[in-house]
């Protein structure tokens, strides 16, 4: 079935069993949610696991919600979306979006790791509504999860001269945290699989990148 690490300050990491385990992918239009989403199903199904992955959208043309429910087993074939209070892992490319979708769908026992670049809409743009302090969305995500982890993927990616391999950093960091059964070379295997040289090149960098970001811990 497949693990979630029981995650402890200074010891290797323990893979208790889940099933189903419950992936949400939180983020914007025009961040790739839905592109990831899709290899890392495909990169567990090659790995001998059952996938089902759903989707949601607020006005994702305009920088609106998009959700991606991951749901995997290793017997079975779950319904498309993950019930409220049950996702074991957000992985968000969106701060708000996580908090969102962690007060939502998660519990104390989820596990969070966010992007911290926030992307602001429209009504914050125009002054009718105001975002909170990155401070008080990592307040209230610690509040709410089991444990959150941190990392500026859009900087990365910037880094890399191109700010949309953002959800590829994120992927990567995922994996190198091992809270869950994604094996890097199963993931690398799918970039290859869709991206031309030059592209894949930079995918892989950027993967590569988010696998051995430190988190200080």
């Amino acid at each position: 079935m497949p693990p979630v690490c029981d995650y402890e300050e200074g010891d290797s990491m323990s893979l208790p069993q889940k099933e189903p385990l419950n992936l949400i992918i939180a983020g914007v239009g025009g961040q790739g949610n839905v592109l990831i989403s899709r290899l890392i199903g495909q990169a567990m199904v090659d790995d001998g696991y059952k996938v089902t992955i759903g989707e949601t959208y607020g006005a994702s043309q305009r920088g609106g919600s998009v959700t991606s429910h991951v749901r995997i087993s290793k017997d079975h074939q779950y319904g498309a979306l993950i019930p409220e209070g049950q996702a074991d892992i957000i992985l968000g490319l969106e701060p708000m979006e996580t908090l969102r979708h962690l007060a939502l769908r998660g519990s104390p026992s989820t596990y969070v790791i966010t992007n911290t670049r926030p992307i602001y809409p429209m009504c914050v743009a125009t002054g009718e509504a105001e975002y909170p302090t990155l401070d008080h969305i990592q307040q209230n995500i610690d509040e709410l999860s089991r444990k959150a982890w941190y990392v500026d993927a859009s900087e990365i990616a910037l880094n890399l001269g191109v700010v949309l391999l953002t959800n590829i950093v994120m992927v990567g960091a995922l994996a190198g945290l091992k809270i869950m059964a994604l094996k890097p070379d199963r993931f690398e295997h799918q970039l290859k699989a869709i991206f031309q040289k030059g592209k894949l090149d930079l995918n892989l960098r950027a993967f590569k990148m988010g696998l051995g970001h430190d988190f200080g811990q």
